[in-house]
């Protein structure tokens, strides 16, 4: 049952990742107005980071693949925070999100860490 679950949830966050990389391309608007104003290249940033989080999702489905993929998730997951605590601070810009959802978001990033961990151990 373990393991049906370790595959059953590691398809889970690689399908989610996939889906959120999409999400870059379908609803720009909205990842460009999370972007920090601190950063430089704003679309630039958001296309590559959909790009990542699909190929990641991608990989981490892969036996061979998976253990790093996983750790390269987790950094990906690390250099988003600050974008979750853009949206956070700046709430009025995201008027579809309460700012409670905003902020419960920020310990959610902890969540995915966690998960993403869990596939950095060998178990394929």
């Amino acid at each position: 049952m373990k393991k049906i679950l370790y595959i059953v949830f590691k398809y889970l966050l690689g399908i989610l990742l996939v889906l959120g990389g999409v999400a870059h391309f379908t609803n720009t608007e909205f990842y460009l107005k999370a972007m920090p104003s601190y950063l430089p290249y704003h679309e630039t940033i958001v296309y590559s980071s959909g790009v990542l989080e699909i190929v990641l999702g991608l990989l981490l489905l892969i036996p061979k693949t998976t253990r790093k993929a996983a750790l390269a998730i987790i950094i990906l997951f690390i250099a988003i925070f600050p974008a979750n605590v853009n949206m956070y601070l700046n709430h009025t810009d995201f008027p579809d999100m309460s700012e409670t959802s905003l902020l419960i978001r920020l310990p959610i990033q902890l969540v995915l860490i966690a998960w993403a961990y869990i596939y950095t151990r060998k178990k394929d």
